[in-house]
Parts: structure tokens; C-alpha cells; sequence
């Protein structure tokens, strides 16, 4: 935390305003922080991925391998440290705690992810590491530990952007090729983007108040359901019927693609003080499910329905923690299939965050030559279209600028 604390006082307030830096990419023959000679085309990329920028301590080495589908990514370890116990007690991530856990945990989950995956530093061909958009004190602990590593062993460091590595975090599973369209839904966010390759993301819409992760963890809470609440509220839809709740349905109307889910969750957060029984609460848990699940998929019919108009490789990928969850996916699946598309979710490993995907997108920048400089910034807010951010945000921006 010292060389994060130093980077901060170099720069007063620069990590607070992210809207006025970027992730310093260079490209050329001499990477800020490594080798003099670049990545050969054609030779696989073996990274070392970190991440940190909520209340899991992650690393992963990931093998990239040159292919005519953008490469086919093998991961040779992903060692995840969760700190739900830490939490479990405030119904919540605690900032501070988390920082702490982070600060302690991250030299021993590295030391792991390389055991594991049977190399030594002198194997790896650059060093990944979240810087945003999240927690500013644990993306600080990644991105410094990442800094620190990559400076020690004369590596290339990329900064990732944590919402790019779930954007690509499905051709984990499988070969996936650009372009392709995203509804990345998570705790934090919830957008629908084209996706043409890393660095190259244009939004199509995205949440005006909160996201669906969130309207999950809520509601959960609301019914006691502890932390984390969206794979709780999972469970106890299974045994209920929400069929006879009527919760509202937001912006009905509406010519965009984008979603709101703050109604739906001050809804649900008032008939929960009315259920009487475990089955009131399973009732409720079905219908809020089904809810969520509905409005995901009429907005993504409406981006689904624009795309296809443009695009002949049709593609709908569904990223993120709720991703997770098996009534959305049966529920996105079916509205892609409708529409004429294939439907791609990562495997369940890798929808919650991890560091395979955050090596694997630091992976993809390394094979197009970008890397980072030393003084890049930890960013709590970080757009992946940034350019549609500054012109039209979702949501006011403020100190810590555009959400998306």
C-alpha cells in the first residue's frame, strides 16, 4: 500500500477524477514497463492476471493462443480468495475490510495461481492487473502489487478495465470471435454494448438508476436473506410462485435499450415487510426473479432486433455475476434464439469475478502491443465507451465521473 499511497500524493485527486485520465496505453517497440522488443505475431501470450476491485482476491495465469477466431485462451490456474465471511455480518462489502483482506491476501493467492500453474516469472509474458472500475482501495492493492511485479521482473504491465474482462470473459469457454453483441449484468452494472475486440466497445444502453445485481442483493436483504443475497433469492424462487405478485414493470414505452430497476426494488422492498410465512418470502423471491428476468429481456430484444439489422454474425453474449443465475440465462437464451442468434454465457467459474478474465483481456491488449505506464491510476469509475460516457451518461456524473 506504501507505492499506491506515494502514487496518490504524485498526483493529488488524480484517481478521483477519472473522466480527466486514461489507462496511459503505449504501443510500439519499447513498452513502458518491460521488454524492449515486442510480442511476436504469432507466438502464444502467457499472462499472469490480478484482481481486486471489490471482495474477492484473485489471480490466474492465462495462456493465449494465436488462432484465425482471436485466439484461444487456456487457463493454467485461477485461484479466487472470497471474503463472504468478512462481510457476512454488515449484509455487505465493507470498503475498509475489504482493502485490509486484500492487502493480506494478495502475495499468497499469486504465489498459488503460479504454483499451479507450474511457472516461474521468467515463463510469463506480461502481468494484467484491474484498475478499475471498483473499489478504489483494492483496485489500488492489485494494481500496485501488479506494478511492483512487473517492475521487479522486467514485464509488461496492463491496466484492465474490470468490465472489459467480463466482456470477454466468455471466450474462456470457448473460441469466440468479434464482433459480438453483450448484455453484461452484474452487481454494479448493467449495460448492452457491441463488442468488436478489446478497447473497441460502443454502448447501446444501460441502466438509469440501479443495476440488476444490486435490485437482487437488495431485495435479499429486505427478506433477510443475508450475503450474498442474489444466490440466496435464487434458491428461494425454486419454491415459490410469483405469479400472483404484480410488480411494476419500468419503462414500458420506451424506445431505447435502457433498464431501470429501482421501482421494482422499492416495490419488492415494501411487500417484504408484509410477508408473513417462508412461502410469502419464496413467493416474493419468484417474482422478483421473474421480474428482473422479463424486463432484461425486453431491452435486449430491442438491441437484439437494431443489431441484426447491421450485423450478419449474430452473436449475444450475457457476462457478469447474474449471469450466473439459471432462469436469466434460460430466459436471454430463449429471446437470442428468437431473435436468430447464438447464445454465449460464460462458464459459472468465470461469471463472478475472477482473474482468468482479467489476464485474458491484458492477454488480448498485449497481442495488439499496448501496455501501460507505471503511472497509471486506479479508477472507482471507468467506462468501457467512454466517449458515449462524457457525451450522454446514464447517470450524473460526479467527483468520481461518468458511471457509464
Amino acid at each position: 500500500m506504501v507505492f499506491a499511497w506515494v502514487v496518490a500524493c504524485r498526483a493529488p485527486d488524480r484517481y478521483l477524477d477519472p473522466m480527466e485520465s486514461s489507462a496511459d496505453y503505449s504501443s510500439g517497440a519499447a513498452a513502458a514497463t518491460g521488454r524492449d522488443v515486442p510480442p511476436v505475431p504469432g507466438e502464444a501470450l502467457t499472462v499472469l492476471g490480478l484482481e481486486t476491485s471489490c471482495d474477492e482476491t484473485a489471480a490466474s495465469v492465462v495462456r493465449l493462443h494465436p488462432s484465425e477466431r482471436g485466439g484461444r485462451a487456456e487457463v493454467l490456474s485461477s485461484v479466487v480468495h472470497s471474503q463472504i465471511d468478512d462481510h457476512a455480518a454488515y449484509g455487505g462489502v465493507v470498503p475498509e475490510i475489504a482493502a485490509r483482506s486484500h492487502v493480506e491476501m494478495i502475495a499468497g493467492v499469486t504465489r498459488r495461481a503460479m504454483a499451479e500453474a507450474g511457472l516461474g516469472y521468467d515463463g510469463l509474458d506480461g502481468i494484467a492487473a484491474t484498475a478499475g472500475p471498483g473499489l478504489v482501495g483494492g483496485v489500488m492493492v492489485g494494481l500496485s502489487f501488479g506494478k511492483a511485479a512487473a517492475l521487479a521482473r522486467g514485464l509488461p504491465l496492463v491496466a484492465v478495465n474490470h468490465l472489459e474482462g467480463h466482456a470477454v470473459s466468455a471466450r474462456l469457454g470457448e473460441e469466440v470471435a468479434y464482433p459480438f453483441l453483450l448484455l453484461l449484468v452484474s452487481g454494479g452494472h448493467c449495460q448492452l454494448l457491441e463488442v468488436r475486440g478489446v478497447g473497441d466497445m460502443s454502448r447501446i444502453g444501460a441502466t438509469i438508476d440501479d443495476a440488476a445485481g444490486e435490485a437482487f442483493d437488495k431485495i435479499a436483504k429486505a427478506l433477510g436473506l443475508g450475503y450474498p443475497g442474489g444466490p440466496a433469492l435464487e434458491r428461494l424462487a425454486q419454491q415459490g410462485d410469483g405469479s400472483k405478485i404484480d410488480l411494476p414493470r419500468a419503462l414500458l414505452g420506451r424506445k431505447d435499450c435502457d433498464f431501470s430497476f429501482s421501482g421494482l426494488k422499492t416495490a419488492a422492498f415494501r411487500i417484504a415487510q408484509t410477508c408473513e410465512t417462508e412461502q410469502d418470502k419464496a413467493d416474493l423471491a419468484d417474482a422478483v426473479q421473474s421480474a428482473i428476468a422479463r424486463q432484461l429481456s425486453d431491452r435486449s430484444e430491442r438491441a437484439l432486433a437494431a443489431y441484426a439489422e447491421t450485423h450478419d454474425h449474430r452473436l449475444f453474449v450475457v457476462a457478469g455475476g447474474v449471469a450466473a443465475n439459471k432462469t436469466i440465462r434460460a430466459t436471454l437464451q430463449a429471446t437470442a434464439a428468437k431473435h436468430g442468434f447464438d447464445f454465449l454465457a460464460p462458464p459459472l467459474a468465470y461469471c463472478t469475478d475472477n482473474a482468468a478474465m482479467i489476464a485474458l483481456a491484458g492477454a488480448e491488449r498485449l497481442a495488439l502491443g499496448l501496455t501501460s505506464d507505471i503511472d497509471v491510476v486506479a479508477r472507482p469509475r471507468w467506462p468501457l465507451d467512454e466517449a458515449r460516457a462524457l457525451a450522454d451518461p446514464s447517470h450524473k456524473p460526479g467527483r468520481k465521473g461518468a458511471k457509464a
